[in-house]
């Protein structure tokens, strides 16, 4: 589909700058929505905000674009999803999100 802006007039041209506005803020929300959903709620977490040391914790909550993480030392942080890492301990298999550590039989 092609527009030709030149032939557009003011209005129609704030018209259509309105809706290309509303679908990328509608893309990103999605986008953000998508990368959430890769982490649940008791996940933990690791994390560098900008001059800060790397943070682990815990994910708390699902807010609209970030999920609340609670730190180590009791801090809550408001986090994009984009700039969480998953932490995998000994002896806990990487997809597995409980607290459960699982032991293997001899």
């Amino acid at each position: 589909m092609n527009i030709d802006i030149d032939k557009l007039t003011e209005a129609e041209l704030i018209a259509l700058n309105h809706r290309i506005v509303a679908r990328l803020h509608f893309l990103a929300q999605m986008r953000a929505h998508t990368q959430m959903l890769e982490f649940r709620v008791g996940d933990r977490i690791t994390f560098q905000p900008d001059g800060h040391p790397v943070l682990f914790g815990m994910v708390t909550r699902y807010n609209r674009k970030t999920v609340t993480v609670i730190t180590e030392n009791g801090q809550r942080w408001n986090v994009s999803p984009v700039l969480l890492r998953k932490v995998v301990e000994a002896g806990v298999a990487a997809t597995d999100s409980s607290n459960v550590v699982k032991f293997h039989k001899k």
